[in-house]
């Protein structure tokens, strides 16, 4: 069912600053190279859409919510509600899930060298997230948290309805759209409801006039469980290409601003070709390219140990590093290369950009592939 995605454009690293090589500006422009070019999350993308529904409801404040901020694993009763809503320690799935291992003294697979290499050694890391906006959106994918009392609404399934879980889902008028209202791109759509512990992800989202949402595909998540998604069968894709969950691989704010050990789960990224195959928990292929030296969806790598995390680094750069050697992050998309995925923030550093960028593809290894399955 998946057909091969288009290369994007990747910013060139030798690009000349706009307004300084940590300008809000210079990383904007790296992200319109994603939005210049349509990657359909499910696998391949489907039709079109259009939004009925006119301008967006305004969103209400976010409540504080009850948390401690002490960790809590698939306990989201503590969170807050609103958009991109504190969560208060809460952390997506158990502790003993796949999301919240540590990695960090997992083999090293014997193809680690060959699959980097197809990615970019000399290539940096990228957040595709951070403080401001980008063509009058916020920059990263935003998410809402909603009470256990949010009204379901209907949701249409335009592309994949046979590989999506059924509604209705509790999506609020104001839900955020990645990209924003006009976006082209993949829309997604995030809504965690912190009382039933769910989460809800649609790709390529519309609002209707009468309330509903028409999507290319949707995925209803457990949070409390180890069986994320107990109606997704094997080979099903998600609102992410590689079968995943979303929400639980962003890098947040309200994490990182807690230093190193803040970030208590492993991430997401994206490379701009992958192989015909995947590696759970990922339940879902991408490409038609059976080639051994690109990498499947959901393949793990971590920061090496070797590597000296700079202690001049941002408290937010050196917590995302740490989750990095410990947890590590996943291939769950087709995008630019190194691209770590992220909650947009007005308090991410500008620094960021540069100091995650000094990370290149040699220093990272690739874990052991347990489980590979080629489509």
């Amino acid at each position: 069912m998946a057909v091969p995605l288009p290369v994007p454009l990747a910013p060139s690293p030798d690009a000349p600053a706009l307004t300084g090589p940590d300008s809000p500006d210079r990383r904007r422009l790296s992200l319109a190279a994603l939005s210049a070019i349509w990657l359909a999350a499910c696998g391949g993308g489907g039709g079109g859409g259009s939004d009925a529904a006119g301008s967006q409801a305004a969103a209400p404040a976010p409540t504080p919510g009850t948390g401690s901020g002490a960790t809590t694993f698939g306990d989201f009763s503590g969170a807050g509600t609103g958009v991109n809503a504190a969560l208060n320690g809460a952390v997506a799935f158990p502790g003993s899930n796949a999301w919240n291992t540590d990695i960090s003294a997992a083999p090293v697979d014997p193809d680690s060298d060959a699959i980097l290499t197809s990615i970019g050694l000399a290539t940096g890391l990228r957040p595709d997230f951070g403080a401001g906006t980008w063509q009058g959106a916020p920059i990263g994918i935003p998410y809402v948290v909603v009470a256990g009392t949010q009204p379901p609404v209907r949701v249409n399934f335009t592309a994949y309805p046979g590989e999506s879980d059924a509604g209705p889902y509790p999506v609020p008028d104001f839900a955020p759209i990645e990209g924003g209202n006009g976006s082209t791109g993949d829309r997604h759509v995030l809504v965690i409801d912190r009382d039933n512990h769910r989460l809800y992800e649609l790709a390529r989202a519309f609002r209707q006039s009468d309330g509903s949402w028409n999507a290319d595909c949707g995925a209803v998540f457990h949070l409390d469980s180890n069986t994320v998604r107990p109606l997704g069968r094997p080979g099903w894709t998600s609102a992410d290409a590689a079968g995943l969950p979303i929400f639980p691989g962003l890098a947040r704010r309200e994490e990182a601003a807690r230093g190193p050990g803040g970030i208590r789960h492993a991430l997401r990224f994206t490379v701009a070709r992958t192989r015909r195959a995947y590696v759970p928990p990922a339940t879902h292929v991408a490409s038609s390219d059976t080639s051994a030296n690109l990498p499947p969806m959901g393949m793990r790598v971590r920061l090496k140990a070797s590597y000296a995390i700079p202690t001049g680094f941002s408290t937010e750069a050196r917590a995302i590093l740490t989750a990095l050697k410990t947890y590590g992050m996943f291939v769950a998309d087709n995008g630019s290369n190194w691209y770590l995925s992220g909650a947009p923030d007005e308090a991410w550093p500008d620094t960021l950009n540069s100091q995650l960028g000094q990370v290149k593809g040699s220093d990272f290894e690739v874990i052991r592939m347990d489980g590979l399955v080629t489509g």
